[in-house]
């Protein structure tokens, strides 16, 4: 996400453009897309986790937050080394890092693929690259961190699903990059999205987001969040 110091101005500016029909709102990228031909089987696991990237940290980890059967979602950092693992050093986009989100499940709840679905579909925009909305930059990229070879391959598995059916216009950059280690964000940016809903950012990119999940998920949907402050990092 840009500095603080430019958000109030940047959401004026975008909001005029959203006015005058300039500008998709996270809302209008959401869609409905097919859900993957293949997907994991519940087994006898209780919890696993997947790291996925997607722009901002703020709003993905604010929509897992809502999902149904997630345990836990900490925003974080992945790609890069441990040294660099820190938002001063990641905004700079130079130290291969990511904001990404740890988002812990229950597989009996809910099944890697349903998270890829929403991931997809209204989490973020699989089809910009290096970006997401006014956030540019590798640290936005679109990336699936896999905790598994399996995870790995159903993931590919479904970008490629999805390009097939061309269910975007434009074909799908996210790249998946196994065997790299999460490192938390700071405190601050943990559970953003509930501590601060009226902060312009929020407002205009990522609550649309959340809202896109109940309309589009409504069997997924949980209307009371999974927060950090209460199942720790």
């Amino acid at each position: 996400m840009p500095r603080l110091p430019f958000l109030i101005a940047g959401a004026l500016v975008l909001a005029a453009a959203l006015h005058f029909g300039l500008a998709p709102s996270a809302a209008e990228t959401a869609r409905v897309i097919p859900p993957p031909a293949q997907d994991e089987s519940a087994g006898e696991a209780t919890t696993a986790t997947i790291v996925l990237a997607g722009g901002c940290f703020w709003g993905v980890q604010g929509v897992y937050q809502h999902v149904q059967g997630v345990l836990g979602a900490v925003s974080g950092y992945a790609g890069g080394p441990r040294e660099t693992a820190s938002y001063d050093q990641v905004t700079s986009g130079r130290t291969g890092h990511a904001e990404a989100v740890r988002i812990v499940y229950d597989p009996r709840r809910v099944t890697l693929g349903q998270l890829l679905q929403i991931y997809f579909s209204v989490a973020h925009d699989p089809t910009q690259l290096n970006r997401q909305g006014p956030d540019v930059g590798t640290q936005y990229r679109s990336t699936i961190f896999p905790a598994t070879y399996r995870q790995a391959s159903l993931a590919k598995a479904y970008i490629d699903q999805l390009d097939q059916a061309k269910a975007f216009p434009a074909k799908i950059v996210t790249t998946i990059e196994p065997g790299q280690a999460f490192y938390p964000a700071e405190a601050y940016h943990q559970d953003y999205m509930t501590r601060h809903p009226r902060q312009p950012y929020i407002v205009m990119h990522d609550l649309p987001k959340v809202e896109s999940l109940k309309r589009l998920f409504p069997a997924e949907w949980r209307s009371d969040p999974v927060l950090v402050s209460k199942t720790g990092m």
